[in-house]
């Protein structure tokens, strides 16, 4: 099958587009460094596609999804991984700020399902999802951009499953903690630079704060998303992959 990952160039992404290509998909990968993606394509058991893109840009979105098609044909399954996160109190919080969660967490997510699902429901068969996150699930302090963002990627979850639900198409989203990955070593990095703790104790308060006293690993998410991939019956669903922290 055709799977395109999206934010492919490392972390969840790359495991993801790892899991997949072992699994015997043909793998587009694509995130704006094209020098990583080359890396991870030669990392790749199967083949692969290098398709850098800017998925802020509408043009740019419509352009990968364009290329994938022309080399190999439609998009089958849509891993939609590519985000950002950001930490400040709320009142600290600007527009530009806001604006930024929400073109990367949602509405970037938002036209990749909108130019992915109609190939899709017309073959009888796609599978969608989304990386979302705990945070879209409860309320934490000093992330409300992000968390609000994360939230309304899961209602958009929802919506699509239950439009698509009868045409062989899933929407699904996996919603890790934290994850050893780039993103949360940049979270480590400012926990450690307003708390005056070292880096080494800064990431040990993320790790204990999920129960199984450690950090979620990025294969542990990649086999979530295979789960949504090969389960014809979860649907609509927002699995947690977060040693327990949400339980649900």
């Amino acid at each position: 099958m055709i799977a395109l990952v999206t934010g492919a160039s490392k972390g969840i992404g790359a495991a993801c587009a790892l899991a997949l290509s072992r699994a015997g998909h043909r793998v587009a990968l694509v995130a704006r460094d094209e020098a990583a993606l080359r890396d991870v394509a030669v990392s790749l058991p199967g083949e692969s596609l290098v398709v850098p893109a800017d998925l802020l840009d509408a043009v740019a979105t419509e352009a990968a999804f364009a290329r994938v098609e022309e080399a190999w044909g439609p998009v089958e399954i849509l891993v939609v991984n590519a985000g950002a996160s950001m930490s400040a109190p709320l009142v600290r919080t600007t527009d530009e700020d806001w604006q930024r969660m929400l073109d990367l967490n949602l509405t970037s997510p938002f036209r990749c399902l909108r130019r992915a699902l109609p190939a899709m429901t017309a073959a009888g068969f796609g599978r969608v999802v989304v990386i979302a996150s705990t945070a879209g699930r409860v309320g934490t302090p000093r992330i409300a951009a992000y968390t609000a963002s994360k939230h309304g990627v899961l209602g958009l979850v929802r919506a699509a499953a239950a439009e698509v639900a009868k045409t062989g198409v899933t929407v699904n989203a996996v919603c890790p903690g934290y994850v050893d990955t780039p993103m949360t070593d940049a979270s480590v990095a400012n926990i450690a630079a307003g708390t005056g703790r070292s880096e080494g104790e800064a990431r040990d308060i993320l790790a204990h704060m999920q129960p199984i006293g450690r950090l979620v690993t990025v294969e542990e998410v990649a086999s979530a998303v295979l789960l949504c991939v090969d389960n014809a019956a979860v649907n609509g669903q927002g699995i947690n992959v977060d040693g327990g922290t949400v339980q649900s």
